[in-house]
């Protein structure tokens, strides 16, 4: 995979998909998407399970490459064989994983934590920067349990805070709120309306009305194709 850098769109572009396909095997995930999401917006892709939502998501976060067309992040032009993916996805992207995949022998801090290594970061600004982020998801008092002790609900939210550890530019949100409860839920949209208020880009797949009603547009997607979009 590449990731070769380029100057941020002049007109706000934080993602840009232009013909974007996806293969596995014979059948075609992505088939030919187009997709433009500005700096500073919240999107949400729709659409019914396998139509390729997640997989865009997967793409858009260098966790896949793309088998065709162009597909630029944060000012990368995202493609094949390059050294700076792992920069790319530490600082530039934060990913918030459907089925969490936080570290279960580490506690909630040091999952968060985790994000931060290799970000030139201290122990104590990865410690303070993790206890804020716990905090504001009301989960300081469980800095100091594994996941394993943990709801669903309340890994979520650690997941949460581990993909804003690095302030990316763009979050990444794979169904982040459901498996919350409507207090829980409110805590991570709040912030989301925050992450957008400072120009930060949320792009999460959804099936939750409570998310979707936040969102500045919904972006269905039908059989690997985006259909029109709704405000």
């Amino acid at each position: 995979m590449r990731c070769a850098v380029n100057s941020p769109a002049a007109d706000g572009t934080a993602i840009s998909a232009k013909a974007v396909t996806k293969r596995y095997g014979r059948v075609a995930v992505l088939n030919g998407i187009d997709l433009q999401v500005t700096r500073g917006e919240f999107a949400v892709l729709t659409g019914p399970s396998g139509s390729g939502k997640s997989t865009l998501l997967h793409l858009v976060g260098a966790l896949e490459p793309p088998d065709s067309g162009e597909l630029v992040v944060a000012g990368h032009r995202l493609g094949h064989h390059s050294l700076h993916l792992s920069r790319f996805r530490r600082n530039d992207v934060g990913i918030i994983f459907q089925l969490h995949n936080l570290i279960p022998r580490l506690t909630a801090r040091e999952n968060v934590e985790a994000a931060m290594f290799g970000t030139g970061r201290g122990h104590r600004q990865r410690v303070a920067r993790a206890t804020e982020l716990l905090e504001r998801l009301d989960l300081v008092d469980r800095a100091s349990d594994r996941p394993a002790t943990m709801s669903g609900g309340e890994r979520q939210r650690i997941a949460v805070a581990r993909a804003l550890a690095n302030e990316p530019k763009i979050v990444l949100a794979d169904e982040p709120t459901g498996s919350l409860d409507d207090d829980s839920a409110d805590l991570v949209l709040e912030l989301f309306a925050e992450l957008v208020a400072t120009g930060i880009t949320v792009l999460a797949v959804s099936h939750d009305d409570r998310l979707n009603q936040r969102a500045d547009r919904l972006i269905p997607i039908v059989d690997g194709k985006t259909g029109p979009s709704t405000a």
